[in-house]
């Protein structure tokens, strides 16, 4: 009887499993397409002589801060991509993912458990003085189960965690585009801020030579005390801007110790000596406008937000369907411990369950028109990403070129302002002018000066604002999710 029990069970496993492919082959709920974006074909600004239609090479853009030729720049920059706490934060994240679909993907095969117990347990028997029956039981053997994936509501999961991972891949390289972007800002500034106070000491320098001659003319008589009370009080004014400055750009080393995450002091002796701003030495042409579609992390992400949304419909739909089980047991119970492994102490069992949700007060459908709605909520935040990021383009090219305009007028400026002063002050000397004209000179020279030197910052963040905009500073990046940067 045994025997045949066993073959009718086997022909019956074997034709269930030749089955399986075509019961599993059934996925529910839609299935992903890439969300569709119609752009125009070209920038309404231009920068540069290149042409528009041509894209930037993927070289220059994963490392574009080298464009400055400045290497502690780009010693900082790949410093903070080993250091940075977010970017560690976002790698965590990815292995996060990358578990949760592995722990989804267990879901599609069987488990099997073993087990062993030993239970020794005393009967009493009725009408009796006696101390009872007492008993011994050895159990051992294992347990499996495999819940058939029918309506591919596993599968959809999969598929979903899948997803998540892709976007929590691209959160970290969206990271890295924005670190590289404030660390190269805040370097920026760190060195006008330094120029700056160049700027402003060589001016006091000037102004409090100018108040010792007007003293000096005050004592001979050849002015009145008003020219030399105006003349400090402008030295004076010179004077107190130099101390904020000090204060600034200890706070902006102070910010670029948190991005490399040191304590505040951690780079003050390395970026404490005055450098000349760097220069970028190209222009980088920004491509179609369809090409930040694949380039942007963040819209990248968008789209992935978006699969991961769409699998998970598919898993709230297969709820609507029942959820079918085979069970199977093999093991050995006996008594005594040596007759256990007997043939006469084991024990199998076979069979298919199945589990279906008949009445849940509509939680199941509610549940599908919830995952439907975090959809459609994926696929607008999608549309505003793109469109987010088309503004950021268009607003770094024309603050690129307007600057660049900017930037030329002042430097003229500057000039012409140099000339005014030593024509007042000789004026002034020989007699044939007021102090007052010395004055306003001296104050239009400073201002211009200190406009020049923030424009020239202000270029070159322009510079920056445009890479970032475009998506540079990923490319070429393995996926770090062991916290080890590909610089190291």
């Amino acid at each position: 009887m045994f025997p045949l029990l066993c073959r009718t069970s086997g022909r019956i496993s074997l034709m269930f499993f030749c089955c399986l492919p075509i019961l599993t082959s059934c996925t529910l709920g839609p299935d992903f397409k890439p969300p569709e974006a119609k752009l125009s074909n070209q920038w309404s600004e231009q920068i540069s002589t290149a042409s528009e239609t041509s894209s930037p090479a993927a070289h220059d853009l994963a490392q574009w801060w080298k464009i400055f030729h400045d290497p502690q720049l780009t010693s900082l920059i790949e410093r903070a991509i080993d250091t940075n706490l977010d970017l560690r934060i976002a790698e965590s994240r990815i292995r996060q993912a990358r578990a949760a679909m592995t722990i989804a993907g267990a879901n599609l095969g069987p488990t099997v458990d073993a087990s062993a117990s030993y239970r020794r347990s005393q009967t009493p028997m009725s009408g009796s003085d006696s101390p009872g029956v007492t008993t011994n039981l050895y159990r051992t053997g294992f347990d499996a189960a495999w819940e058939l994936d029918l309506f591919g509501g596993i599968r959809r999961e999969v598929e979903a965690t899948g997803a998540e991972m892709d976007a929590a891949t691209e959160n970290r390289r969206d990271l890295l585009v924005s670190l590289s972007a404030e660390v190269a800002s805040s370097y920026l500034n760190l060195r006008s801020l330094q120029q700056r106070l160049v700027i402003a000491r060589a001016n006091l320098l000037a102004q409090e030579h100018t108040a010792e001659l007007t003293r000096q003319r005050w004592d001979a008589g050849f002015n009145n005390k008003l020219d030399m009370v105006r003349a400090e009080a402008q030295a004076a004014t010179t004077s107190g801007q130099i101390p904020l400055l000090e204060a600034a750009i200890r706070q902006t080393i102070y910010g670029l110790s948190l991005l490399l995450a040191g304590e505040p002091a951690t780079l003050l002796a390395e970026l404490s000596p005055d450098a000349a701003l760097p220069v970028a030495m190209a222009n980088v042409p920004p491509g179609l406008p369809s090409e930040l579609l694949r380039r942007r992390p963040d819209i990248r992400r968008a789209e992935a937000n978006i699969h991961a949304a769409t699998a998970r419909i598919g898993v709230a739909t297969a709820d609507l369907f029942p959820s079918f089980t085979i069970t199977g047991s093999l093991g050995l119970q006996n008594n005594t411990f040596n007759s256990t492994f007997n043939q006469s102490s084991r024990a199998w069992s076979l069979g298919p369950s199945v589990n279906w949700a008949l009445f849940d007060m509509g939680r199941i459908r509610a549940n599908i028109e919830l995952k439907k709605a975090i959809q459609e909520e994926e696929l607008l935040a999608y549309e505003q990403t793109v469109l987010t990021a088309l503004n950021e383009v268009e607003n770094a090219l024309v603050a690129a070129s307007k600057e660049d305009e900017h930037h030329k007028a002042l430097a003229i400026a500057v000039t012409a302002n140099r000339t005014a002063l030593k024509l007042a002050t000789t004026l002034y000397v020989a007699g044939e002018n007021d102090f007052l004209s010395v004055l306003d000179a001296q104050r239009t020279l400073y201002i211009t000066e200190e406009a020049l030197a923030q424009s020239s910052k202000t270029l070159c963040t322009n510079l920056v604002a445009l890479f970032k905009s475009l998506g540079g500073g990923w490319e070429g990046e393995e996926n770090n999710i062991d916290g080890k940067s590909p610089n190291a």
